[in-house]
């Protein structure tokens, strides 16, 4: 077994784990990133190739969030020289009245007015005119925002992980889940298959399977875990095109009834369209029951809407996928970035991301990660998401 010592430690290797780990190479940290699975898995949050970049949300702070991921995006394009987001806009519609996992398009409207950001308001009409969708009730509003994007995950995900291997303070080791982590003074000790390491610091981004990490320590979070379900929707008319859009309806029992779509895009079955429920009908116990196969109900259900109110596509889908997702049991706040408990010791020492949607932010979440754990603070405003005092447990 081998011993070594760093100025960090990134436990989870997806996304969000490796923008951490590039922002602390960056610094010049000595760093290493464990995974428990291989690099660019299909077993956790990151799972699935497309992800969306909108700004409309229903929080000012989040928008802000949203406004200050964009640079970030853009100097992670600029660096690498890829095209990671594919700006084709976001179209909220649906009934004004509805609030969903996502918000409400009233509120979204307000908050992107307060901070000036550009959108146009539309009719159930002229939704079914500019963006293909039929069948809508009279009474469905929109609003659409021109810097939406589908995001090409699984090229950022490559991206951060070849950008790392360039550091040359960052160490990458893959299958290697933590299985002991002890305190020594003011140091931890990390023990895994491949080997011991010890750290000054954590970062602890394993997604969904956040609570087999902090349960080392003696604390938990209260999760729901989603085995959410998509579909690819082969296009009939090869001309068309959709943005990136959600649609907000009321629940009609089991089918949660809202649903999201994608563009086609060049990286991820082209002549297709990607729709997927917002809604899961049996949320999981546990991320280790997670299955690659979708909820053949919730399929159905997102078949059903799709021949009702979408245009140019087949009415079932040719191909499916599925995505881990843990969220916090915290009304309208998916994220969590805190600090350990004070409880455990050198909690300072400590940070942690959990649940929530946010591929969106990835960059910019590397950023405030490194940060913390670096230098115990950020300059961006993250009380919103400070919510560990309430929703860490002690175990």
């Amino acid at each position: 077994m081998k011993t070594e010592n760093y100025d960090v430690i990134v436990i989870g290797g997806g996304a969000i784990g490796l923008a951490t780990a590039y922002h602390l190479g960056q610094r010049k940290a000595k760093t290493l990133v464990l995974e428990q699975f291989t690099f660019v898995n299909q077993l956790g949050s990151s799972a699935g190739v497309s992800r969306q970049f909108r700004i409309p949300y229903p929080d000012e702070y989040m928008v802000k969030m949203a406004l200050e991921a964009q640079p970030y995006w853009d100097e992670l394009e600029k660096k690498t020289n890829t095209s990671l987001l594919d700006k084709v806009g976001t179209l909220w519609f649906g009934d004004p009245e509805v609030h969903s996992t996502e918000g409400n398009i009233a509120l979204a409207e307000q908050a992107l007015k307060e901070l000036g950001v550009p959108y146009t308001t539309l009719t159930a009409k002229e939704i079914e005119e500019k963006y293909h969708f039929k069948n809508l009730p009279d009474n469905y509003t929109g609003l659409f925002q021109p810097d939406g994007a589908s995001i090409n995950f699984k090229l950022t995900i490559e991206t951060l992980l070849g950008l790392c291997q360039q550091e040359e303070t960052v160490q990458l080791e893959e299958n290697s889940p933590v299985l002991d982590i002890k305190q020594i003074g003011d140091l931890f000790e990390l023990t895994t298959p491949n080997g011991i390491y010890i750290a000054k610091k954590l970062a602890i981004i394993p997604g969904p399977y956040i609570n087999s990490v902090i349960n080392l320590l003696d604390f938990k979070i209260e999760a729901t875990y989603w085995n959410m379900s998509s579909a690819y929707f082969k296009k009939t008319d090869p001309n068309i095109q959709y943005p990136t859009w959600f649609v907000f309806q009321n629940a009609i029992e089991e089918n949660g009834n809202q649903f999201y779509g994608f563009p086609s895009v060049d990286w991820d079955h082209p002549e297709y369209i990607r729709v997927a429920p917002d809604f899961v009908i049996n949320p999981l116990e546990e991320p280790n029951d997670r299955t690659l196969i979708p909820n053949p109900q919730e399929l159905a259900y997102t078949s059903d809407w799709v021949q009702q109110h979408m245009t140019g596509l087949a009415t079932e889908p040719e191909y499916t996928s599925t995505c881990l997702i843990a969220l916090s049991k915290i009304p309208n706040k998916e994220l969590l970035i805190d600090f350990a408990p004070k409880y455990v010791p050198n909690y300072k020492n400590i940070v942690v991301y959990a649940t929530g949607w946010a591929a969106k932010f990835t960059p910019f979440l590397g950023k405030i990660m490194s940060d913390l754990a670096l230098d115990g603070h950020t300059d961006f405003d993250i009380s919103h998401f400070q919510l560990g005092r309430k929703y860490f447990k002690a175990i």
